[in-house]
């Protein structure tokens, strides 16, 4: 029992030659090659989450847009013509034509609106609202169903890019 009361004050000894041995800890340079590692691993990534995570929200554009498609189809069914005008707080009626449905998709992402309706059939559009993180998404800016299932979408220049956003 002898060594048990002794208390190690340092864990390193000097050998000949000012080496050091069982020296524990890290230098500055190591400390500064991490910090530059990981800033480095941060500035790649950041931005692939970032694109990653507009791509999601796309999915929501899509999904208000098909819930719409089956309320206009089921207003149809009720008053034998379809209505651009859409109202969340007002009950659905024939005459005038109102749908109770919001303006604004689930997490307001985007605004909704039907552009054009008649007797034969519909035109609801989906655009990300510009004061949001989504607007940022250049590539799929405007989402638009038709009732005849036609599925365009158009870029910030107002360009087609119907694969990329509704197949994504």
């Amino acid at each position: 029992m002898r060594g048990r009361n002794r208390i190690a004050v340092s864990m390193c000894t000097q050998l000949r030659g000012g080496l050091w041995r069982g020296a524990s800890g890290v230098t500055a340079i190591e400390l500064v090659i991490v910090l530059a590692i990981v800033g480095i691993l941060a500035g790649l990534s950041v931005p692939a989450w970032r694109d990653h995570v507009l791509r999601a929200n796309r999915g929501e554009a899509r999904s208000a847009l098909l819930s719409l498609a089956t309320a206009e189809e089921k207003f149809y069914l009720q008053c034998n013509e379809y209505t651009g005008a859409l109202d969340a707080a007002a009950a659905t009626a024939c005459s005038p034509g109102n749908l109770r449905f919001p303006t604004a998709s689930e997490r307001g992402y985007y605004t909704l609106a039907v552009t054009s309706a008649d007797a034969n059939g519909w035109t609801a559009t989906a655009t990300a609202v510009s004061t949001l993180p989504q607007y940022s998404d250049t590539r799929c800016r405007t989402f638009q169903l038709t009732s005849a299932g036609a599925k365009t979408a158009r870029n910030s220049g107002n360009l087609a890019n119907d694969l990329e956003c509704w197949n994504r």
